[in-house]
């Protein structure tokens, strides 16, 4: 395996290479673009690479299914550390060229939304067609196949294009967060500001089955950020869901709903504890009374002294 190289969703010029770049190991690592999600994410199940950065969740637009669907199926993986990214467009073109000159538009599926009313407003003729990524659509555009890509405003000088609108969003404060995936190993320590991923599978479809999920994590304490269903492939109805939880698996809440969702799931797949980004551990919020890893503690050596007539 080489542990000095990175891939990531490319090519260069993307917000996930921007997004990597924030990381302080890039600049020890040798950066390798793919030309896929899958792609990058193959790189290091094959030993090709040591880890890959790639874009999970978008503040406007949800899940990136692509990332979500190879997480939940192929050879496991796991996620080390998420990177959360401000994401604005710039409009890209060939140099000279003017708004009222633009008959075609692209850029990566997720970015659509994220400037769907913008185009309404000062493109609303323009044709668009989506690119394998903000960063193919810019190298479109150089070869002359499109007038004008949505890209980072970075992208610019890689294609030899200029930026003809740039801070183009139209939701305020919008984000993207990526995740760094490498081979499956011993979580890191827990910070203290800690996530959990998983994907769970439902075993039959009857009233309440996702409510029977939702409960191992609640009487816990454990809180959800994000959950997700997918088609398992499997047929109409059978899904799959992503679940993004408060803590560690190393705190006993959340090990120990872990466990009460593998006894009642076919199927489990652990996706990694890692730190929260751009939250410190005084802003996480207070554990509800009784969800401390004391409070398991005690319980626990309560039953042992029960077990033994001695409660």
């Amino acid at each position: 395996m080489s542990a000095t190289r990175y891939t990531y969703l490319g090519p260069e010029g993307t917000f996930t290479e921007a997004a990597l770049r924030t990381l302080p190991e890039a600049a020890t690592r040798e950066l390798v673009p793919m030309v896929s999600v899958p792609a990058a994410l193959d790189a290091v199940r094959n030993g090709e690479a040591a880890a890959a950065l790639v874009p999970i969740e978008n503040s406007v637009e949800g899940g990136v299914t692509a990332t979500l669907d190879e997480l939940a199926s192929g050879e496991p993986l796991m996620i080390y550390r998420e990177v959360l990214l401000p994401i604005a467009f710039a409009l890209l073109v060939r140099p000279g060229t003017e708004l009222s000159e633009i008959k075609t538009v692209t850029g990566h599926p997720v970015a659509q939304p994220q400037v769907r009313n913008w185009l309404r407003k000062h493109l609303p003729d323009a044709v668009w067609e989506s690119a394998a990524s903000n960063a193919d659509g810019a190298r479109l555009v150089r070869e002359g196949r499109f007038d004008a890509a949505f890209a980072g405003e970075f992208a610019a000088a890689t294609y030899g294009l200029e930026a003809l609108v740039t801070e183009i969003h139209d939701a305020e404060n919008a984000e993207t967060r990526f995740v760094l995936v490498g081979r499956p190993a011993r979580p890191a320590a827990p910070t203290g500001a800690d996530k959990t991923s998983v994907v769970l599978w439902l075993g039959d479809d009857h009233p309440g089955a996702l409510l029977e999920l939702l409960q191992e994590f609640a009487v816990r304490g454990v809180n959800l950020m994000l959950i997700q269903s997918r088609p398992t492939g499997a047929g109409i109805g059978n899904y799959c869901f992503a679940v993004d939880a408060e803590g560690h698996v190393a705190d006993r809440r959340v090990g120990e709903a872990l466990m009460g969702l593998k006894r009642i799931c076919p199927k489990v797949r652990f996706l990694g504890s890692y730190p929260r980004a751009g939250v410190a551990v005084e802003d996480v919020r207070a554990l509800r009374r009784g969800t401390s890893d004391g409070e398991f503690m005690a319980a626990s050596d309560w039953l042992a002294r029960a077990q033994d007539g001695r409660a």
